[in-house]
């Protein structure tokens, strides 16, 4: 109870009617959820020894290969919101930790392309793998119908979320 307002830390910021606490009891647990997955971050990062964007940056050039496409450095820079010269310190670090190689474009002479090193799809799967396969595992316990609730309810709280 906040004495100075005469509040309970219930009604802080949403009201005490059945509905809404139902609806905060959704909230709370996307926060349990977001707090895991920061916890999940962390892990990995130590695990592989690199930093959120080092992992994100990796993972973006590993799926740029696995669709067929070329990342170039200018794609990594816009991907994680950079600078040009914050992105060559991340492509000089992460091509000498083994995790991505710089390439000749290969029909624009003038132009790089970034590709993962076998060592990369390694250590990320190696990282990340038991997390995945216990994240698909809940996913796939969902029915059909359930799945489609989720995956709406998710992508409405996405927009809400980004205004």
């Amino acid at each position: 109870m906040n004495a100075a307002r005469g509040e309970s830390a219930s009604n802080y910021w949403y009201s005490d009617d059945a509905g809404a606490q139902d609806a905060v009891s959704v909230l709370r647990a996307l926060r349990h959820l977001r707090v895991a997955e920061t916890s999940m971050r962390t892990r990995t990062q130590r695990s592989m020894g690199m930093g959120e964007n080092d992992i994100v940056a990796v993972r973006h050039v590993i799926r740029g290969r696995q669709a067929g496409s070329y990342v170039s450095p200018k794609d990594l820079a816009e991907t994680l919101n950079i600078s040009s010269a914050s992105t060559t310190t991340l492509i000089d670090r992460l091509e000498k930790s083994g995790h991505i190689e710089r390439q000749p474009h290969p029909t624009d002479r003038r132009a790089l392309i970034l590709v993962p090193t076998p060592n990369a799809d390694r250590d990320v799967r190696a990282a990340l793998s038991g997390s995945h396969e216990r994240m698909l595992e809940v996913a796939e316990s969902l029915t059909p119908e359930e799945r489609g609730v989720v995956v709406e309810f998710l992508e409405r709280m996405a927009a809400a979320v980004s205004g």
